[in-house]
């Protein structure tokens, strides 16, 4: 009997033991930093993306001839507005629009303020979507590449949807793949290279250095399922759930984004 008393008290030591590592190691895990962009970092040199990314520069051409198509709105929200470079171009097509610039990041607000300041009827709200209550309803909700990064997307597209009246529009352009941070820098250095030669497409790219930082940061985000990854199916199926009608939708970014042009159902 005290053999066996013995065997047992060991037993028990040694699942104690197994219990306490593997709560060290549970531990570990949660106060492990996850990865996190600094967008007021990225706020510092986004706007090299508007200046020599094509890619980009198609994404803002798309939005003029979305723009071109649509009636005057009288109300815009610009949701996850950046550095402002969407709202620059509304407000300098509709001067008399009032836009709701929804931004919760102090750098890349500053910059949209700065790049917005001859506009008296910008409106800035520095509150993250889901803790904005709108005054007024739209007739047009920008949001480009901002809804990956937000938490419970299917929650903030039904907030999008509830932000405009019945009929309203939505020009939704979001980040669905995972961003390779390499494949990105061969293709943009290429680009530079014949566009400019190898000297200023060098300075450009150790000028636009903090780009690809943030832009990993991001890829690691996607990795851990902190920003949300979807196929054109998957963000298709969840917009029309939130309750919007698609008119238009197709790949974008070089096939790395979905842009859905879409209207409230009624």
């Amino acid at each position: 009997m005290p053999m066996a008393s013995h065997a047992q008290s060991e037993t028990g030591s040694r699942l104690k033991a197994g219990w306490a590592l593997t709560a060290a190691w549970q531990a570990k895990a949660r106060s492990k930093p996850k990865p996190k962009t600094d967008w007021s970092a990225y706020a510092e040199t986004y706007d090299l993306l508007l200046e020599y990314n094509p890619a980009y520069q198609e994404l803002l051409r798309e939005f003029e001839s979305f723009l071109s198509e649509a009636d005057a709105p009288r109300v815009i929200y610009d949701v996850g507005g950046g550095t402002g470079n969407y709202s620059q171009i509304a407000t300098r097509r509709y001067p008399e629009s009032s836009v709701y610039f929804i931004e919760p990041d102090r750098g890349m607000r500053l910059r949209a303020k700065e790049k917005l300041s001859a506009h008296d009827n910008v409106i800035f709200i520095d509150r993250p979507l889901q803790e904005v209550e709108p005054p007024v309803k739209a007739d047009l909700v920008i949001c480009a590449h901002a809804l990956y990064t937000m938490p419970a997307p299917q929650d903030r597209l039904v907030e999008l949807r509830n932000i405009l009246r019945p009929g309203g529009l939505l020009f939704l352009v979001d980040v669905g793949r995972p961003l390779k941070v390499a494949e990105w820098r061969t293709y943009l250095l290429s680009h530079l290279m014949r566009e400019f030669g190898v000297v200023k497409a060098t300075k450009i790219f150790w000028k636009g250095r903090e780009i690809a930082s943030q832009n990993k940061a991001i890829f690691k985000a996607q990795m851990a399922n902190l920003y949300w990854t979807h196929s054109g199916a998957e963000i298709a199926s969840a917009t029309k759930k939130a309750g919007f009608e698609i008119m238009s939708q197709k790949t974008a970014y070089r096939g790395y984004s979905d842009l859905l042009l879409c209207r409230a159902a009624s």
